[in-house]
């Protein structure tokens, strides 16, 4: 198992940045694929980022160019580097893991069984 806490949520302006961290638990870090999600209100839970072992990187096209989410596996830490920010952006973001080992990168909350407690983002117009 895996225990998830991010960090680094706030208030920002549009067009501004923030910085999202998700520290995990254990020893096993380096071989999780990691991935954050975001939900806002009224809304499904939707994929933001991915990041596998290898380090090779996944977005949807509504954050890529904005959006970079980068691991630290000394630290047990992934970021997600938010830049150009929108009022759409607003939500709560969660950071996740799949079973250890999984193969493939999942895209979908299905993929995922561990799950931060989550930090919100409020972006403004």
């Amino acid at each position: 198992q895996v225990q998830l806490v991010e960090s680094g949520g706030g208030l920002v302006q549009a067009g501004g940045s923030l910085r999202l961290s998700c520290a995990a638990s254990g020893r096993t870090f380096s071989r999780y694929i990691m991935g954050w999600f975001r939900q806002a209100p009224g809304k499904e839970r939707e994929f933001v980022a991915a990041i596998s072992r290898s380090e090779a990187t996944y977005y949807p096209d509504s954050v890529k160019g904005r959006f970079t989410i980068s691991r630290d596996n000394a630290k047990n830490t992934i970021y997600l580097q938010m830049n150009s920010l929108k009022p759409e952006d607003t939500a709560v973001y969660y950071c996740a893991a799949p079973p250890l080992d999984r193969i493939g990168v999942p895209t979908t909350t299905r993929g995922y069984d561990y799950w931060g407690q989550g930090t919100q983002v409020t972006v403004s117009s």
